[in-house]
C-alpha cells in the first residue's frame, strides 16, 4: 500500500505556506515539520482537521525573531497517511510523536501554541515536560474534560458513535474538513485558503486521521486515552507559574465560552482575550490581531 495515499499537490497551498518541508522518522512513517527562523522556539500544535497550514500567519509573523516549529500530526498535513494497521491512530500514539519531535530537535525553553486537538497533545506533553516549557499560548482548545456536565456536540456524537454512517461520509464525502470550512470561521475564507486547508484530504485514504480523531474523543473510563486526559487535567496547575496567552474566538460551537472560562479559572493569572468577531479558526478570521497580541507578548515575558 502507498502510506502517503494520493499525492497532495503542492499547487493547492504553496502561495500561502511557502515553507521547507522536514520530516523525522517514526517507525517507517514520515512525520512532517515546519522549522523556520532562529532565536527562541515557539512550538505550534495544530488540531483536527487542519495542519500546520493553520499557523502560517504566525509563522511569517514570528520567524524574523523567533524559531518557529509546526509539525503535522501523522495523517494529517504533510506527514505520510498511513492505514490502521502501520499506524495506532490513538492520543498515546499522538503525544509520543511530538514528544519525539521535541526531542530530536532538542527543545528546551520553549513557547507552546496550541490549538483545537493541539491542546490536548501539546499540554499531555507539557505536564510531563514542565521544566522546558517557557510560556504557554492557548487558543480554541481544551487540555481537560468537558467542563461540568457538558457533553461534546451532535454532530460530533454522531461522527464519534455512528461509525457505520459516518464512515463513508468522512472518508468519501469529506464531510468534517470540507464541513469545517464553514463552521469553523466566523468569516468567509478565500477560495485559495479553502484550497490550501483541504489540500492533504484529497483521498479517502488521506482522511483517515480527521475521521480518528472524532472517534478517539475520549469521554468515559475506559475509552483510549481517558486516561491521558484526566492526568493532564490533574496537572495542569503545575504550568500556573508560566506565563500564559489566552486568545478565544467567541463564536466556536465546540470549545465555546464554558471552555475559556475553564481555561481562565485554571490559570487566573493568564492574559486573556476574547474575540467577538471570531469563530473556531480565530488564525483565519482575525490573524493580523493575534500576531501583533503574540508579539507583545513574547516581548513582554521573555525567556
Amino acid at each position: 500500500m502507498n502510506i502517503s495515499g494520493k499525492p497532495v499537490d503542492p499547487r493547492d497551498y504553496q502561495d500561502l505556506y511557502p515553507f521547507q518541508s522536514r520530516f523525522i522518522d517514526r517507525g517507517g512513517l514520515r512525520y512532517h515539520y515546519v522549522d523556520q527562523g532562529q532565536g527562541d522556539p515557539v512550538v505550534m500544535v495544530h488540531g483536527n482537521p487542519t495542519w500546520s497550514f493553520y499557523f502560517r500567519h504566525i509563522i511569517q509573523a514570528l520567524s524574523g525573531t523567533h524559531r518557529t516549529i509546526a509539525p503535522d500530526h501523522m495523517g494529517c498535513g504533510l506527514s505520510d497517511k498511513p492505514d490502521d494497521r502501520q499506524y495506532n491512530f490513538s492520543l498515546e500514539s499522538r503525544v509520543a510523536d511530538f514528544g519525539a519531535l521535541m526531542d530530536h530537535l532538542g527543545l528546551d525553553r520553549v513557547t507552546l501554541m496550541v490549538h483545537d486537538w493541539g491542546g490536548m497533545i501539546g499540554m499531555a506533553w507539557a505536564v510531563a515536560h514542565p521544566q522546558r516549557v517557557a510560556r504557554l499560548i492557548v487558543t480554541n482548545t481544551a487540555a481537560f474534560f468537558p467542563p461540568g456536565s457538558k457533553g461534546i456536540p451532535l454532530r460530533l456524537w454522531l461522527i464519534r458513535n455512528l461509525k457505520h454512517l459516518s464512515t463513508p461520509a468522512v472518508l468519501y464525502g469529506n464531510l468534517f474538513a470540507r464541513g469545517a470550512l464553514y463552521m469553523a470561521p466566523h468569516k468567509r475564507l478565500s477560495a485559495d485558503v479553502k484550497r490550501g486547508l483541504l489540500a492533504p484530504y484529497n483521498s479517502p485514504q488521506n482522511r483517515l486521521a480527521t475521521l480518528r480523531f472524532v472517534q478517539d474523543i475520549p469521554l468515559l473510563p475506559g475509552d483510549p486515552g481517558f486516561d491521558i486526559v484526566d492526568r493532564t487535567q490533574r496537572q495542569l496547575s503545575g504550568l500556573r507559574q508560566r506565563p500564559m496567552l489566552i486568545l478565544w474566538g467567541r463564536h466556536d460551537f465546540v470549545f465555546d465560552l464554558d471552555y475559556y472560562q475553564a481555561w481562565c479559572r485554571r490559570f487566573p493569572d493568564a492574559e486573556n482575550h476574547l474575540f467577538d468577531d471570531a469563530g473556531h479558526y480565530l488564525l483565519e478570521d482575525v490573524p493580523e490581531r493575534i500576531a501583533s497580541l503574540i508579539k507583545d507578548f513574547l516581548v513582554r515575558h521573555p525567556v
